[in-house]
């Protein structure tokens, strides 16, 4: 199984959490889970999809009436509000700072061939 696929364990949970949308267990269900997730993780066209989780056009029509009946967003907000964020990590390398907490004018580490630089 790849790594991106739901596990057993995710799947347990996420067959409790669509009972409570009146979506019961179907042959197909956890193949169109998957496809779904597949979609939004890649950003593939719905025809792009790979044949393993069906046919693309009838995975597209499930997803527009799920869509249509906001059955999609109920469950996403409810995994969102019940997300373990408990290993959470943000990466700051994109964060952007104010101006003025760059430092002072001319403030450098040292001084190298090229002239004031931090690197070394």
């Amino acid at each position: 199984m790849p790594r991106t696929m739901l596990n057993d364990q995710h799947w347990s949970k996420l067959k409790s959490i669509l009972r409570n949308f009146n979506i019961y267990l179907k042959p197909n269900l956890r193949n169109f889970i998957e496809a779904i997730l597949f979609r939004i993780r890649t950003g593939c066209p719905w025809r792009d999809l790979p044949e393993e989780f069906g046919k693309s056009n009838s995975i597209f029509q499930k997803y527009n009436r799920w869509s249509i009946k906001d059955k999609i967003m109920k469950i996403f907000k409810l995994l969102a509000n019940d997300a373990d964020i408990e290993w959470l990590f943000i990466d700051g390398t994109h964060v952007r700072a104010h101006q003025h907490s760059a430092g002072i004018k001319n403030q450098d580490i040292s001084k190298s061939i090229g002239g004031n630089s931090s690197k070394i």
